[in-house]
């Protein structure tokens, strides 16, 4: 895979104070400031280098997926990690599905269907020793790469041309020499840079079940991606031959707020934004209706919902937002007007899982396990130390997924869980 790295344009981006610690030492440089370059791939390389291997370590951040007696482990944009989890006790690896531009995934009926950047790419996995790429819809999603945050410069312009794009950017250190005209000259010669190379199910009429951060939802024949300020919506009737049949901009309906999370129940969409919890209609399933929304002040926020209640995590903080951390309770009996039943401050909230008024949240101590059954003051029962970000409760087990580690627990009674293993990557 060959990258490339434009350096040429650079523009000023934050207003840039020159102090005592930043001239010349002597020699002719300054110090040195950050600076951000676009990478650019080949669309034709990039698709190319999709490719199905045996199982792999990782070192990504990934969500979680759970499919039959499959546990799935989303390594963000590097691949798919698929165990067979059949002894939740002794998971086996199986296999690795090299997709260095995926963030989510969602199955049914054995096909697998995951973002690639901008590419819909859909996977047979009926035979996990034989995976199959079955179709890849190319452009069907939008990708745009995201600045880093903190830096002094950054190229503006988009430099790919129509058979490449921006695949990431890249913040790297940069000399300034001082010219007399008091403009900086960047030392190019000074770039080092090191970008890595990216380098058996039962058969069944299921759809699998992912964590609270999901981005990917299907319902009936509709897959519901999340786009930052859109709701896309596919019928993927027949998965050779997927067409897009709506993109909701979201804005039009409660302002600017950036979407993050999905939750299905019954035929509802329930979304996390970082202005509260929105709600959708899903009774054409192709064409989403808005119906409702429970709005907070900015924050980072997943969603579940069980029976008539809604939990929603709020974390404040960094970008996520100023309010103060937060789990909140939501009466969603009326589905047309949501109400707050209560509030639990909780310190850095992430994922969190329902399962029989029992709750499940992840924040920086572990996992809390709350007794929900009153919605109107939980209670804190356990907490679990442990690298843990979000969670599933299944009704056989709870799966819980961190930096790089997945671990799993049996239910000893309501509201005390048992490690019974730990997948490290």
């Amino acid at each position: 895979m060959k990258h490339k790295i434009l350096p040429l344009v650079l523009i000023i981006t934050l207003s840039f104070q020159l102090t005592n610690c930043n001239k010349d030492d002597g020699d002719g440089f300054l110090d040195p400031v950050n600076v951000v370059v676009p990478v650019i791939e080949s669309k034709a390389d990039f698709r190319n280098s999709i490719e199905i291997k045996g199982p792999e370590p990782t070192n990504s951040d990934g969500k979680i997926y759970v499919y039959n007696d499959l546990l799935l482990y989303i390594a963000q944009y590097s691949g798919i990690h698929i165990f067979n989890n059949q002894n939740p006790e002794n998971p086996q690896n199986m296999a690795f599905i090299a997709l260095k531009g995926v963030n989510d995934i969602s199955i049914k009926n054995n096909i697998l269907y995951a973002d690639n950047f901008m590419d819909l790419v859909v996977f047979d996995i009926s035979n996990v020793m034989d995976i199959q790429l079955v179709n890849t819809e190319e452009d069907m999603l939008s990708y745009y790469a995201t600045y880093p945050q903190d830096v002094s410069y950054f190229r503006n312009e988009y430099p790919a041309n129509e058979d490449e794009f921006v695949a990431r950017y890249e913040t790297i250190q940069m000399e300034r020499i001082e010219a007399d005209n008091n403009e900086d000259i960047f030392n190019w010669n000074s770039v080092d840079i090191f970008l890595g190379a990216f380098d058996n199910a039962v058969p069944s009429n299921t759809i699998g079940t992912g964590g609270s951060y999901a981005k990917f939802q299907i319902y009936n024949n509709a897959l519901y991606t999340l786009e930052d300020y859109a709701l896309f919506t596919f019928d993927i009737t027949d998965y050779n031959a997927i067409s897009a049949t709506s993109v909701t901009y979201m804005e039009s309906w409660f302002g600017a707020a950036v979407l993050e999370t999905t939750f299905i129940q019954n035929d509802y969409l329930f979304i996390g934004a970082t202005n509260g919890m929105h709600i959708v209609g899903l009774q054409d399933e192709f064409n989403p209706v808005y119906t409702s929304s429970f709005l907070h002040a900015t924050g980072c926020d997943p969603v579940v919902v069980e029976g008539s209640t809604a939990y929603i995590t709020v974390r404040g903080g960094n970008a996520c937002g100023s309010i103060e951390d937060q789990v909140n309770i939501i009466d969603v009996s009326d589905i047309t007007a949501p109400t707050e039943y209560s509030t639990y401050f909780l310190s850095s909230p992430y994922g969190l899982g329902i399962k029989d008024n029992v709750l499940y949240v992840c924040n920086d101590d572990g996992i809390n396990v709350f007794d929900a059954q009153n919605p109107n003051n939980i209670v804190l029962e356990n907490t679990y130390d442990g690298n843990s970000k979000d969670v599933i409760p299944l009704s056989s087990h709870l799966i819980a997924v961190g930096e790089n580690v997945i671990h799993q627990y049996n239910y000893v009674n309501d509201f005390e869980l048992e490690l019974i293993s730990t997948i490290q990557f």
